[in-house]
Formats: structure tokens, sequence, C-alpha cells
């Protein structure tokens, strides 16, 4: 209450899945109303409203959607006008969408006020009387985006500008270009060959006038570089000219193609983009009628609002957003839902215990290993312990501050999830992007069974999890917190089909969320089968390889295909040797990690899919690492570059996605160490670059870029853009060996102390020796060697006592002055180098 005082009101269960809250106000002003189901607060949560005595003659409003609502769904709210006419009422909603407003007045003194958000986030609504707010305005509701799904697809188109010079194909690869417009708006360009043979440039024009060409070689400009490039007025993209039409942005079927049309003849160049948004994933069609038309389809599965953004030139068209109601029957998707709070863990200080926790049913301990490296590049292994049954925990005590990388491996593989980023110290970044997930359960499932993964949440600190699971069937979703910031999570359902399990953490999706998962029926005979004589060690491309599968008195069909790291799927060969066994050969055609799919009667027998490694040098996501200041603050307009280096990581397919609040002109070229990427953001706001490799983040991706500046395209739905490249093979200076760092030793020599007659004086033909003490020094390496009149000496042994102490040992041949060094680390220990007369 107002006065901080709580009171409880009534709650009555209506026994139709509804529950009725009475209360009675006894004061005057704002109250807060907690509402919680099973402990834990429902969506919107607390709500407040306002409370005015009858008495009062001032006008007031009630209703949900002065409080909160859901992107897509009308928010509804009425006025009191306690006798005063309507007519001096104004009301406005402001937010991070347009909102329509629709009013009633219902003739009884109250008037009904419907609107509709079509983005997540903060309301603002005002209600005034004559021209005053009413008591409790403006109003903040809260609108989440729960379960809206939204699809895009972009449709590319940019002008030519010829090249002065001669240019192989071989330069085309090594050259970068990149163009400056009047305004000082600078964007990475594309080169490509002309059917002329020419070299054109492809860019998007977004003003007109004088524009500069820089066209550099690793960084140094080209003969005649930079060059001009005047654009006209006609060839500038303008949003303004382009016309659309169709009954499709108005209304729509679910399982229909909805169409509309979109001209672009008359404005100029530049990029269309189609998002769509709304309570199903509507699958978008785009088809070109070669008359500088387009006829763009969507078919929603799922009724409601949708809203669709259609951009050009990175403006919106005229009338964009558009808001469409879809009727029709649903696909009747079950969805589930569960929401925990998580605290943030405790700071983690240098020399304190360090733990990570997963969970993977099923393996034996005696194949995983893992390692962690520091901030400065020290790598090394960590322990792992079976805490219970299938429950693992990975142990290792840090010596420095910052982001460390750990990597956790099966078999030589990473698991899902891995390499994880494990900061100690105070973190420097938090939120959604620093979630991680992964296990069988975000992969594929068997109705009835649990489907288990592992959620971390420890990097992006405190906050609430969401977890939704949505499909054919409702699901039963468990939920164990193991308080060191990871926890478990299982679910279960009664129907095959495809289910979309996503998760949340304060109302944002986590990385490549939601999953999609497929749920195969009753598992049957399936789980009889077991596989025999599975390779291990080297395994190389190109080359056949088999393993044996036996049926042990299951009847049906068995299948299996090999699924590549690029993607591509091939039938493994099955052959009957009896009728108990049966052989499977497979052929793998590329280096990487690769899944063996066996299947019988359709669904997965135990263990499958089989990953396996093909070749040696397997390309490391945890051996790539980022850096630069694109990927730390941006300015719009001005071009941004990060670089990813890739030495010793193998060779792999490396992919760089910017999501961000518009789309970015973005290339990637080779430099020394790897790749360097560029991009130009045209919009302030959070951007998230993900950098994946082999399809695996690498360790902090995605990273969060904060960009400021003007906005220099209009805002709509998140956009994302993409560059994919395959790698080569990088080894940093000094060849092959560069990738070992050495250990940071703290050593000092001038502790190390010596003795033994071998230090003064030695005799041919006899064991010279002498003892090294390096207890009190630190740790490091020892060196000894000598050298005398006619070269080296014939033989030294030295052998490690314990402690740092050594004895040390050696023969000579030649009578004469010996000099002997004895180095702990780089520096000489007290008396070294000794001269010796033999």
């Amino acid at each position: 209450m107002p006065s901080g005082k709580v009171d409880k009101p009534i709650i009555q269960d209506n026994r139709d899945g509804t529950v009725s809250v009475k209360y009675e106000p006894k004061e005057e002003g704002t109250h807060e109303l907690v509402v919680k189901y099973n402990g834990e607060p429902v969506q919107g949560s607390p709500f407040k409203f306002h409370v005015d005595s009858i008495t009062s003659g001032y006008v007031t409003a009630y209703g949900p959607g002065l409080t909160h609502g859901v992107t897509g769904e009308p928010c509804n709210f009425t006025i009191s006008t306690k006798g005063a006419s309507a007519a001096g009422l104004t009301m406005a909603v402001e937010g991070p969408s347009k909102v329509d407003i629709n009013y009633h007045d219902n003739k009884d003194g109250t008037v009904s006020v419907q609107y509709l958000p079509t983005a997540p986030g903060e309301y603002h609504i005002s209600v005034r009387f004559g021209d005053k707010h009413i008591k409790g305005s403006p109003y903040v509701a809260k609108v989440t985006g729960e379960g809206r799904k939204r699809n895009q697809i972009s449709v590319g188109s940019c002008s030519e500008v010829t090249m002065p010079g001669v240019i192989t194909d071989d330069d085309l690869r090594a050259l970068n270009a990149s163009i400056q417009a009047p305004s000082g708006l600078e964007e990475p360009c594309f080169l490509k060959r002309m059917p002329t043979n020419n070299i054109g440039i492809s860019f998007t024009p977004r003003e007109i006038g004088e524009h500069m060409v820089s066209v550099k070689r690793m960084g140094k400009h080209i003969p005649n570089s930079p060059f001009k490039v005047t654009v006209m007025e006609r060839e500038v993209g303008d949003a303004k000219k382009v016309k659309v039409s169709g009954v499709g942005l108005k209304e729509g079927k679910t399982h229909a193609e909805n169409v509309f049309s979109v001209d672009t003849r008359n404005a100029g160049y530049g990029g269309l983009s189609v998002s769509i948004e709304g309570p199903s994933k509507a699958e978008i069609q785009c088809t070109d009628k070669d008359d500088g038309t387009l006829n763009i389809s969507y078919k929603p599965t799922e009724p409601g609002y949708y809203i669709v953004n259609l951009k050009f030139a990175d403006h919106h068209v005229e009338g964009s957003p558009f808001t469409v109601k879809v009727t029709g029957e649903g696909s009747n998707r079950k969805r589930e839902k569960i929401q925990r709070e998580r605290d943030a863990v405790p700071v983690t200080e240098i020399g304190s215990k360090c733990k990570l926790t997963f969970k993977m049913p099923g393996i034996t301990s005696f194949d995983l290993a893992a390692r962690v490296t520091s901030p400065s590049n020290v790598t090394e292994d960590a322990e792992i312990q079976e805490v219970e049954d299938g429950l693992y925990s990975v142990h290792f005590i840090p010596k420095e501050l910052g982001v460390h990388t750990v990597s956790v491996r099966y078999k030589d593989m990473h698991i899902p999830g891995s390499p994880f980023q494990f900061t100690v110290g105070p973190l420097h970044d938090f939120g959604s992007h620093l979630v991680k997930a992964g296990g069988s359960g975000l992969e594929r499932g068997v109705v009835g069974l649990p489907c288990e993964f592992n959620v971390w949440t420890r990097e992006a600190g405190g906050g609430s999890l969401a977890i939704s699971v949505e499909g054919p069937s409702k699901a039963e979703i468990e939920f164990k917190d193991r308080k060191d910031g990871s926890c478990d999570v299982s679910y279960k359902v009664t129907e095959p089909g495809e289910y979309r399990v996503g998760l949340k953490f304060n109302d944002r999706h986590i990385p490549d969320s939601p999953f999609k998962v497929y749920i195969s029926p009753d598992a049957g005979d399936a789980h009889k089968l077991e596989v025999q004589q599975f390779p291990e060690g080297n395994i190389q491309a190109d080359a056949p390889y088999q393993f044996m599968v036996r049926k042990n008195g299951a009847k049906g069909e068995l299948d299996a295909k090999i699924v590549a790291p690029s993607g591509t799927d091939d039938d493994c060969f099955i052959q009957a040797i009896d009728a108990e066994m049966y052989s499977i050969r497979f052929y793998p055609r590329e280096n990487g990690i690769h899944a063996i799919h066996v299947k019988f009667n359709g669904v997965h027998i135990p263990g499958s899919p089989f990953r396996i490694k093909v070749g040696k040098d397997v390309a490391d996501p945890a051996a790539v690492s980022a850096s630069g200041s694109g990927l730390e603050t941006v300015k719009t307009g001005h071009k941004a570059d990060f670089i990813i280096n890739t030495c010793n990581a193998g060779v792999g397919t490396l992919s760089v996605t910017i999501d961000g609040p518009s789309k970015v002109a973005m290339d990637c070229t080779e430099v020394e160490e790897g790749y360097k990427v560029r991009y130009t953001p045209l919009l302030p706001g959070d951007h998230y670059v993900s950098v994946k490799y082999n399809n695996m983040h690498i360790v902090g991706s995605p990273f969060r870029v904060s960009c400021e500046g003007d906005k220099l395209a209009d805002v709509g739905a998140q956009e994302t853009s993409t560059v994919v490249v395959d790698t080569v093979a990088k080894f940093s200076k000094g060849g092959k060996n560069a990738g070992i760092h050495m250990p940071t030793f703290k050593s000092d020599a001038t502790q190390v102390t010596s003795k033994g007659m071998g230090l003064k004086k030695a005799f041919i033909g006899k064991q010279n020796t002498f003892t090294v003490n390096a207890t009190d020094a630190g740790n490091n390496i020892l060196y000894v060697g000598m050298y005398g009149p006619k070269g080296p000496c014939e033989e030294f042994t030295i052998k490690h006592t314990g402690r740092n102490n050594y004895n040390v040992s050696y023969s000579v041949r030649d009578r004469g002055q010996y000099i002997l060094i004895v180095k702990w680390g780089d520096e000489n220990i007290p008396g070294s180098p000794f001269q010796i007369d033999v």
C-alpha cells in the first residue's frame, strides 16, 4: 500500500483454469500487487495501479494495458470520466513501436481503450483531461516479446563502377576497397570481375555527389587509388519512391501463401530487406519478375498479429512497419515454460579454487580431458572429478586476473558448450549473450525419455532464466540449480515431432536459441543394438573405415549416414555378415569432426550420432581469438575493424555474423595472422558479433559491441549480416613451434647455490661431480654446458633429486682450461661461468 503496509487480497479459484483476485483498497495512491505462482513471479509482476477516492471528481484510468502487455496482442484499459464529458480526453502511447490507438465511449461514464504494441519494451501511456495529466499519468507499461518468432530475407542490389588498370584474379583476392561518401560515411565495398573483364566495385549509394574509392593491397594504396566516383540523384536509393501493393500487407491466412508486390524501379539502387515477426516463424519467398518488381509471399502457421518490416536502402518504405491480422487454424502447438531467478556468482579471486560443472550421462570419465588457458596464454591441464554418476566438475586454481579459456574434450573433441569463458575477478560484461547451453537434449530426443542439457549462466551475472519447450505435446520440464553458475535441465514429451527449445535470460534469447530438436517415436527395439570395433586413433580423409553393429535379437531396418563438418551428408554402406551382425562402412571426405547417425526403424541407436575426428590438424575453436577496436566501441558511419587470429588453429570454416539494429556492410580479408573483418554500423545501439570456427563459437563470442553516433538508417527489427570464409592454415612467425607458449617463470638465479670438487678442478677419464641447489630460487629450467680447448666436453648427466636439487656429473678427454656455464633460466648462477683446470 502507499503507506508501506502490506495487505493480502482474496484469491478465488474459478475451477476453469482461471483465478480471481479481489481487493478492497483502504488508501489513496499507488499500490503494488505481487503475484507469484509456486514461488515464482508471474509475467509482469509486480503490477502497479493507482487508487482514487470516489469523491475526488477526477478522471481515473485502470486496466492491465497500463502496466503490461505482450507484443502483437491488444492491450486494454478503461478510463472513468466520472460524469465529465469524454470530449476533453487526449491519449498518447509512446514506445519502441508506433501503435494504433482505438477507443470506444461506453456512454456510461467510461471509455474503453485498446492499443497494439508491435515491439517489446517500455511504453509510456499519457492520458490528459483538458490539458492536465490525470492522476498516475504517464503510466509505464512493460511489454514483453514472449513467443514472437521472426524471419528475414534480403535482396541485394548495388551499383558498379569500372576500375582503371589490369588486375589478375590473385590480385583481386588480396585487395580490399572502401568508399567514402561526401558526408564522411565510410564503408567497406566489394570488388568483382565484370563480364567485360574489368573490375567492378559494388556498393549501395546513399548520397549524391563525389565519393572517394580507396583500393588497398596489404594496407597500401594501389596505383590510381583513391579515385573519384560521382553519384547522380537518380542512383541514390530512395525508400519513399518504392511502391508496394497487395492484400498480403493487410490480412493473411495461416498455412497459405500471402502475397504482396514491391516495385523499386524508380527508387535508385539499394538493397531490399523484409522481416516478418509474429506468433510463428513465417516462411518468406521472393520471386524477381525481371521487370524491376518483386513478388514476396509469406506463410505463417499460427493466427495472430504479424509485423512486416520493409526497408529499402536501410530506410522504411511508406507505411512500414505494416501490421497484418492473420486468421485461420493454428498448428496446435503446445507451449510450456518455467522461469527461475539466478543469483550472480561471487567474484573469484586469484589462488581460489575454481570449478565448472557439467552433466554428460553414459560416458566414461577416462576419455574426458580439460585444459585452462590464462589471459597471458599459459595453458595447463585441469583436473576433472566425477561428482556423482554422469556429473563432472573441472577444477583449477588461477594465477592471474581476467578471462580464462576452459576447453573440455571427450575423446579429443570439444563437448557441447566448450570452449568456455571463465572470468577471474570482476565480470567485464554481463547479459544474455554470455549464457551458454549444450547437451543432447538440445539436439535430439526420444518420446517418454528425459532429454537433458546444461546451462551455464556464470559469466552473464544475475537475472531470470526462462526455459520454454514448444511442440506437438506439452513438456514436463525439470530444473536443477548447482549454485555455481551452472544448472541442468531435463524435459519429457509424449508426442514425436519437431520441438523448439527457447532459452531466454532477462527476456533476451541466448545465442543460437531457439534450438530445433527432433523427438523420435518410442525407441522400440533400437536400445538393444550395440556398436563394436568403432575406429579409434588417427583417421584420415578419403579413406574407407568400418565398424560393426550387433542386433541382439532386434527386428527391423538399419540405416546409417555420415554428416561432414560442412553440413553435407553421405550414405554409409551397410552389409549383413550374419543374422546378428552388420558391418557399416563410411568414407569421410573432409577434415574435421564428423557425426555418424545410425538409426534402427528410424530411431537413433544408443550413442548415435557418433562423433569422430578426421585428420590431424583439426580446426580448434579454442585456438582462435579475436581482438581489435571493432569489438569494443564503435561509431555510426565509421569503419570499424577487428582481427581474428587463426594461427595454429588448423583449417576450418570461419563465419562472422553481426546482429544489430540495422544491416552492416561487412567484408573479410586475409592478413598475416589470420583474417581482418571490417564493417560500418549505421544505427546506434548494441551489436552482437558472433565468430564461429567450424560451427562452434570461439571464446568470448558473441561479443557485445556498443555503438554510438547519429542514426543513419531507419530503426526497424533486428537485422543480421554474415560473411563466411574457408580458412587456410596460418602459423605464427617462427614456424610451427611458435604455437608453443613458454610458461611464465618467476625465479631468482641469485638464490641458487652450488658445491662440489667438479666446480674447481677435474681429472681425465673420471666422473667429476657437483651439486646445484635451487630450492629457494623459484621455478625455472637448469642449463649446464662446458667448453674446452678442443671443443665441447664428452659427456654430461643431470639428475633431478627433488625440490629443484640437481646432481651433475661430466667426463673430459683433454687437458687444459675449460669454461663451465650454469644458468637458472636465462641468468648465470653465482660463480658462473666457472674456470676449471683439467
